[in-house]
């Protein structure tokens, strides 16, 4: 009885999800209402404790939401001021003559570059696979899947930043954690995409391509991890890495790199308007600051630990690090301020800029803050204020205990392959892998310590399958069916991904289990 009343909230997420079809934000607001009244009036929860463990949660979830809300603001700076429509110019002329190398090239690098710097790949690649004549249902498919390899390094390393603070894991570490999954599930990828794009015969075809692209991705992703410093950048240097191996594997083949015979007279026009560099300021400054910060030591640790920024929310724990000059959100904003002199807005666009942001940030920004707002009181159901700091008395007035000691007694051994579906579940209900962790970390630990599991891995297969999730979103597949006037492909798009989702995270969920 108690696991089924813990679970109403995530089951009345999912409901209104899928049956409902309530956007992400709409329902997390519903999920958090149902998980204060469970945690007040069944686990014994003092309100006070339930809104201060929300707001513990909100705080904890700045290096996503801040990152969503900056991010946001600079893809509609590039957008308004035409400098999205020159870099998707450029884009078109890669590697016409080679398929699976455009498609490695366009989905897996370029899109996990833009997702590593807080673009939208869902939103810019669409449009770019329509001109270069792939089909509204691949078009829409292959950007939702290409960059989901390393989705733990979206957002300039969001994800794991979460991971990091949720399990108290140093960064290095929780990415040496990762970056043992990484060549597998890239490789997945980049076959998935052909599989999207031509079925068996276009696998066949790109067989080659595919697992160099794959696994430069995925050794990239442990090299960094190894080294240590520059963690964060692992999605930009990754998606760098991929694309000069597949140039080095057109040059090899004697293929041209760049064909212009796909640009039309528009696009000629968008060209001449606006230096590719100029075009590309933005993130080029964002990506140098980044790799400053992140290796030039002194500087590093400044930020990071003599400006951890400490903020206390929740009586007798450890404060929340909130590190605002360390965190790429603020990077993001500066790298777009540095930008103005060589794009120059006039008024207009400025206008348009801040007009279209208030219009797009608001709710994407809440729905990323609210899931961390849910793990946070189930964290802290059951807990009470005493002598100054909070006491939980009784485990089993505990949201995360319930769940821990009941599944451990349910799977038993099999729980490290149960927790990767459960990331899928969590990553498709909340619609990102940072708020999937935020709600399954602690449970995590606490069964993987009952089970005498490695709390880590099994974390990380979590977070991995809530990555994969990512092809299976309503709202991102909507998304990029609305970028190329498609609404509906994305009904059809998730029949085929669905299977897809299945068959990686059955993968992730064995690795799982062998590694836990």
């Amino acid at each position: 009885m108690d696991v089924l009343v813990t679970l109403i909230p995530i089951i009345a997420v999912l409901a209104l999800l899928v049956f409902a079809r309530c956007a992400a934000d709409l329902s997390g607001l519903a999920g958090w209402v149902l998980v204060v009244l469970v945690a007040m009036f069944y686990f014994d929860t003092p309100l006070e404790v339930a809104l201060t463990a929300s707001l513990a949660g909100i705080i904890a979830s700045f290096p996503v939401s801040l990152m969503v809300a900056t991010s946001i603001l600079q893809i509609t700076f590039l957008e308004s001021t035409g400098a999205l429509k020159r870099i998707v110019v450029f884009v078109k002329t890669i590697a016409k003559s080679n398929q699976c190398v455009q498609i490695m090239i366009i989905n897996m690098g370029i899109g996990t570059l833009l997702v590593a710097v807080g673009a939208t790949p869902v939103s810019i690649l669409p449009p770019i696979m329509v001109a270069l004549g792939y089909s509204t249902f691949v078009a829409v498919a292959l950007p939702a899947l290409g960059f989901d390899s390393l989705c733990t390094y979206a957002l300039l390393g969001a994800p794991l930043v979460v991971f990091s603070d949720m399990t108290g894991t140093p960064l290095n570490e929780s990415a040496l954690v990762f970056s043992r999954f990484m060549p597998i599930i890239s490789t997945m990828i980049g076959f998935g995409m052909l599989w999207i794009a031509g079925g068996w015969a276009k696998m066949r075809e790109g067989f080659v391509p595919c697992i160099l692209a794959g696994v430069s991705m995925g050794l990239t992703a442990v090299g960094v991890a190894h080294a240590g410093t520059g963690i964060v950048l692992t999605g930009v240097i990754g998606g760098v890495v991929t694309i000069l191996v597949m140039i080095l594997y057109l040059k090899v083949l004697n293929k041209p790199l760049l064909e212009r015979s796909c640009l039309n007279k528009q696009d000629l026009e968008v060209e001449a308007s606006m230096s590719l560099l100029k075009a590309l300021a933005p993130w080029l400054i964002l990506v140098t600051c980044c790799l400053i910060i992140n290796f030039w030591t002194p500087l590093h640790n400044y930020l990071f630990r003599e400006l951890a920024m400490p903020l206390h929310i929740i009586p007798g724990e450890k404060p929340v690090m909130t590190r605002m000059l360390w965190n790429a959100y603020t990077w993001v904003i500066i790298s777009t301020l540095m930008a103005i002199p060589f794009i120059q807005p006039n008024r207009e666009q400025w206008q348009e800029i801040f007009r279209k942001w208030w219009r797009r940030a608001p709710r994407p920004v809440f729905s990323a803050a609210i899931f961390f707002a849910i793990a946070y009181v189930m964290m802290k159901s059951g807990f009470a204020p005493e002598g100054g700091k909070w006491i939980l008395k009784n485990p089993e007035l505990n949201m995360i205990s319930v769940l821990a000691i009941s599944s451990a007694h349910f799977f038993q051994g099999l729980y490290p392959a149960v927790a990767s579906f459960l990331g899928l579940l969590g990553g498709f209900v909340s619609g990102s892998e940072a708020s999937a962790i935020a709600l399954f970390a602690k449970y995590n630990v606490l069964t993987s310590k009952i089970l005498n599991l490695d709390a880590l891995v099994v974390t990380a297969g979590t977070a991995i399958s809530a990555g994969l999730a990512s092809v299976i979103s309503p709202a991102k597949l909507q998304n990029a069916a609305a970028t190329i006037d498609s609404m509906g492909i994305e009904s059809q798009v998730i029949k085929i991904a669905l299977l897809i989702a299945l068959i990686f995270t059955s993968v992730a969920a064995l690795l799982t289990f062998i590694w836990a």
